[in-house]
């Protein structure tokens, strides 16, 4: 016997807000975003905690053969869709090699890093919740005009200086480099 409903069900959403705005992100043309260097990769902020009242962030990182982040963990989830290329993630000291197409969801405060295992550029799109990692890759990197602009030639000096930069932001940003 089918279940008779004769009042509608109410939840306990809130009512939407009309501050909020719909975003599109066009990562090919740019329009609007953020475009940083970092850790000799490019980054694409394609959505920003602004835009999500700080739910989560959604980058779309290009990242070169060998490259990748150092060792860290943070207090925020981090999910990642390969695109394009292979990655060797390690997680808790345990490494897995993940190629375009799969998912890898790294829980909070798990130790972790990632390298482009592969040849050729690596592709991926890295979700962050709640949002914050995206405002650390804007003051820890460099602006490029592109998605796909190359990293900027930095002296050996600006390298150490982007690296003291990242290591002075990290615990404001909830990140720990191990």
């Amino acid at each position: 016997m089918p279940l008779e409903i004769s009042e509608p069900v109410r939840h306990a959403i809130p009512n939407d807000d009309p501050r909020r705005h719909l975003t599109v992100a066009k990562p090919e043309t740019g329009d609007g975003l953020a475009h940083v260097s970092v850790a000799g990769g490019t980054y694409t902020i394609l959505v920003r905690g602004k835009d999500t009242a700080g739910k989560y962030c959604l980058i779309d990182m290009l990242v070169p053969p060998g490259g990748g982040p150092p060792l860290h963990r943070h207090d925020f989830e981090e999910m990642f869709t390969l695109l394009e290329g292979e990655a060797e993630f390690t997680f808790r000291g345990e490494t897995v090699i993940v190629k375009a197409g799969e998912t890898v969801n790294v829980p909070a405060s798990a130790p972790h890093h990632f390298v482009n295992h592969s040849n050729e550029q690596m592709r991926m799109l890295c979700l962050c919740a709640p949002a914050g990692q995206d405002e650390f890759f804007l003051n820890v990197g460099d602006l490029v005009e592109s998605r796909t602009s190359p990293p900027p030639k930095l002296s050996d000096e600006e390298k150490k200086e982007r690296g003291r930069r990242a290591v002075r932001l990290s615990a404001e940003y909830k990140t720990e480099l191990l």
